[in-house]
């Protein structure tokens, strides 16, 4: 894709990449299962240990089925670079262990996957990272937690289990007023929903497991750099602007410039704590990928169809998708996401409780499982699962109260989509 038109999103998710695979004129990118690569002389293997040159050295760094899935997902971003990870956890480790030294606090929406929260709150205290949470629908909460020990706000474009959408250009505003980066988490969104770069977002994350994979069939996470932040500017990322003693005193962002974030997530963070993407699944995810517009587009379309079915339902006391009229989030998800309010949504049985786990157990099209961003719909009931580790508290503040079912709507023909809730609902 060479010349002077900038392809577009359709063309990227198809190409972007890729090419033939030079030694046998493949044109599918091949699963290169290996763990490491014959060096050309032992010149060679020196200038790529010292990061003198680029290329392959062992496959818990990087591999070439990896990096077409890193150039693919940093072009649909619109970032410098990208690192894939073994899941979406394992990029935020990776992410948090460049920016952060023990002491030093991230703020965090309390409107996050529940998994996160319990990262944040529990595992990722042990390295001395400390949370201080504040209200994703209050921008100015993020402003009045910052501190001098915070290095990083952390949020969802779209908030995993409420489908909430988030100001992401307003408190980007704020993290750039206080001179920190902003790392948004775009799984729900999507690249084709909602670009966070162009929103003021630094860093941007996804667990590919979900939406960019599409199929239910593998594990992953990636991070991509968006190229914005100066890291040298006030001192406070020293794994990125001083000299770095397993690299012979290489300084990371004056070598590296606008990928240095990416460039040190792989050789310092990855290299040395091991979460790597299996080849496979890489594949796996390219293909998923490829489909990626297509998808999405019907998701949003049968997302709204059920919502807007749920919402006259009389066993259903509220329903909280943004594509909604009336809804609360309806403005910005006009302004930010105006092709669509994704497919993952909530709302709320007048039962409570116990009818959300009744429920889940009278689907038959469904599946109830703890995963979202798949082509089948998927249903869950978070207060008894994903969000049950979580205090009654905590859950209400996550969007996870007892009475809340989280859908996350496939591509089957709506209406047997909506069929299917309504038995459930009766058997409920």
């Amino acid at each position: 894709m060479t010349g002077q038109r900038t392809p577009g999103f359709n063309t990227l998710a198809i190409h972007a990449g890729a090419q033939p695979d030079p030694a046998t004129g493949a044109r599918v990118t091949p699963i290169y299962q290996t763990t490491s690569y014959v060096f050309d002389n032992a010149e060679h293997a020196a200038a790529l240990f010292n990061l003198e040159a680029f290329g392959n050295i062992y496959t818990r760094i990087m591999n070439p089925t990896q990096a077409v899935l890193e150039a693919r997902v940093a072009a649909l971003e619109g970032g410098t670079a990208a690192l894939a990870a073994a899941s979406g956890h394992a990029a935020q480790l990776l992410a948090f262990h460049v920016l952060l030294e023990p002491g030093d606090e991230f703020i965090a929406s309390r409107q996050l996957y529940g998994g996160s929260i319990n990262q944040f709150n529990h595992a990722f205290k042990k390295f001395g990272w400390n949370v201080v949470w504040a209200d994703g629908n209050d921008p100015a909460s993020f402003e009045a937690a910052i501190t001098p020990k915070t290095k990083l706000i952390f949020i969802e474009s779209i908030a995993n289990p409420g489908g909430i959408v988030l100001d992401v250009p307003a408190i980007a505003a704020i993290a750039k007023k206080a001179g920190i980066p902003l790392l948004v988490d775009n799984t729900l969104a999507t690249p084709y929903l909602f670009r966070p770069k162009e929103h003021g977002a630094d860093i941007v994350l996804h667990s590919l497991t979900k939406f960019i994979g599409g199929q239910g069939n593998s594990v992953g996470g990636i991070l991509v750099d968006c190229g914005t932040f100066d890291w040298m500017k006030s001192g406070r990322y020293p794994t990125l602007s001083q000299p770095n003693p397993s690299y012979h005193g290489m300084v990371m962002a004056e070598t590296f410039g606008n990928f240095a974030f990416a460039i040190a997530a792989r050789v310092l963070s990855l290299r040395d704590l091991g979460p790597a993407i299996a080849p496979l699944n890489a594949f796996l995810f390219i293909n998923g990928v490829e489909t990626l517009p297509l998808r999405m587009a019907r998701h949003c379309e049968n997302a709204l169809a059920v919502a807007s079915w749920l919402e006259k339902h009389p066993k259903v006391g509220w329903v909280n998708y943004a594509g909604l009229p009336g809804n609360r989030y309806r403005p910005l998800a006009e302004r930010l996401v105006p092709k669509g309010a994704g497919a993952v949504f909530t709302f709320g049985l007048k039962g409570g409780y116990d009818a959300g786990l009744k429920l889940v157990a009278n689907v038959e099209l469904f599946s109830h499982l703890a995963n979202i961003g798949d082509t089948r719909s998927l249903i869950i009931h978070p207060a008894s699962t994903t969000h049950s580790q979580l205090t009654p508290e905590q859950r209400a503040l996550a969007g996870a109260g007892d009475d809340v079912v989280r859908l996350s709507v496939g591509l089957e023909d709506s209406a047997d989509i909506i069929a299917d809730l309504d038995q459930a609902l009766a058997a409920a």
